[in-house]
């Protein structure tokens, strides 16, 4: 993240918390207006329109009162969707099993750039196999990393938003 993604995360951290809501990334920067980008969801993942704009307009007052940032931008808040941004430990243990792109901030064996199926997440290490074989990375070198859409995770997401909405529907009952 950026100094200015990293001041607007801890500015509005706690917001987003109370609103029963998880940060997931802040991005800043563009062109001639820049683009402020809160991404978030709710602890079970969901993120739906209705979340997005109330988030939004509470986030929305703080920003203009607080006026962390120089001109005009334009917010954008949003839900990861479904070929997400990896950010937080619970992000790959929640994923495990499913294709990832990693690029460390750092190389390792003179790459930076890994590309496969995630195997394991224990304590600070993500194992992945790739069609080089298993690679083994830390953490803390992640800098960037997101799922990969494919038939599997469509799939994956699909069950899950349909497991919800059958446990929405019998509770309403």
């Amino acid at each position: 993240m950026s100094d200015a993604a990293d001041n607007i995360a801890a500015l509005i951290e706690p917001t987003v918390s109370a609103l029963g809501y998880e940060l997931i990334r802040v991005t800043y920067g563009g062109g001639r207006k820049p683009t402020l980008q809160i991404m978030a969801e709710k602890p079970d993942g969901s993120m739906g329109v209705e979340d997005c704009a109330k988030l939004s307009r509470e986030l929305s007052l703080i920003l203009d009162v607080e006026d962390p940032l120089p001109g005009e931008y334009l917010l954008e808040v949003s839900s990861p969707g479904i070929d997400r941004p990896l950010t937080r430990p619970k992000d790959f243990e929640r994923w495990l099993g499913f294709e990832a792109k990693v690029e460390l901030g750092t190389q390792m064996d003179g790459r930076r750039r890994y590309r496969g199926r995630m195997t394991s997440f224990t304590g600070d290490m993500l194992t992945m196999e790739t069609d080089e074989g298993v690679v083994e990375l830390e953490f803390g070198e992640i800098a960037k990393a997101k799922l990969l859409m494919t038939d599997e995770l469509l799939e994956a997401v699909q069950k899950s938003a349909a497991e919800k909405k059958s446990e929405a529907e019998a509770a309403s009952e």
